[in-house]
């Protein structure tokens, strides 16, 4: 079974690039404290290192 993330955005995206703007949505993150659970993917782990200090990652439950 592949490991999944739980990302949370904790920042706001206001007053960032138009890049890690668009990263973040493209992470599936729409409001602040919206968390979305995804795949641990080398494309996942580097937009998440694109935006890392927007972002709160946590291992996600298995429950999810």
């Amino acid at each position: 079974m592949a490991l999944k993330l739980k990302v949370t955005l904790v920042r706001s995206p206001i007053d960032r690039t138009k890049k890690q703007k668009d990263t973040v949505r493209g992470l599936g993150l729409r409001r602040m404290n919206h968390s979305v659970v995804l795949e641990d993917t080398p494309s996942i782990r580097g937009m998440i290192r694109k935006v890392q200090h927007l972002v709160a990652v946590e291992p996600a439950d298995d429950a999810s």
